[in-house]
């Protein structure tokens, strides 16, 4: 397995672990016997700011990790791989591991700086892709 596709992998992996740092608080905030409903009702009461943060920080790795996952196909797929696009992947996935706490505790400006760095991770793996 090339490098890109562990770092895929694992980011894949924090995209559960984010599940997980999510619901449970989730289900605390709005109650089991809501969560495992059909929410066709708003729901009870709103989730706790901390909750919500991982909620949107979990959305936000969903949108990163589509585009992510098709710069490490484009590099593994057209034999691309080098160290700036292996530097690129490992970078994608500091930036996702450390956004998590930095969305959660509303660190600014940090969140969107650390933001950045995995789009322009992601966006120098494409660009690197057809070079």
């Amino acid at each position: 397995m090339t490098p890109e596709l562990t770092a895929l992998t694992l980011a894949a992996l924090v995209q559960v672990a984010q599940f997980t740092l999510f619901a449970v608080p989730a289900n605390r905030d709005l109650s089991v016997d809501y969560t495992l409903s059909p929410r066709d009702t708003a729901p009870p009461r709103p989730l706790s700011k901390i909750t919500a943060r991982l909620g949107r920080a979990l959305n936000n790795h969903f949108e990163a990790l589509a585009l992510f996952t098709i710069a490490v196909v484009v590099v593994t797929l057209g034999e691309k791989s080098s160290p700036l696009t292996v530097a690129c992947g490992w970078a994608y996935l500091a930036a996702r591991i450390v956004y998590v706490p930095a969305y959660a505790f509303g660190w600014q400006p940090w969140r969107s700086l650390i933001w950045s760095v995995g789009l322009l991770a992601t966006t120098v793996m494409l660009v690197a892709a057809l070079l």
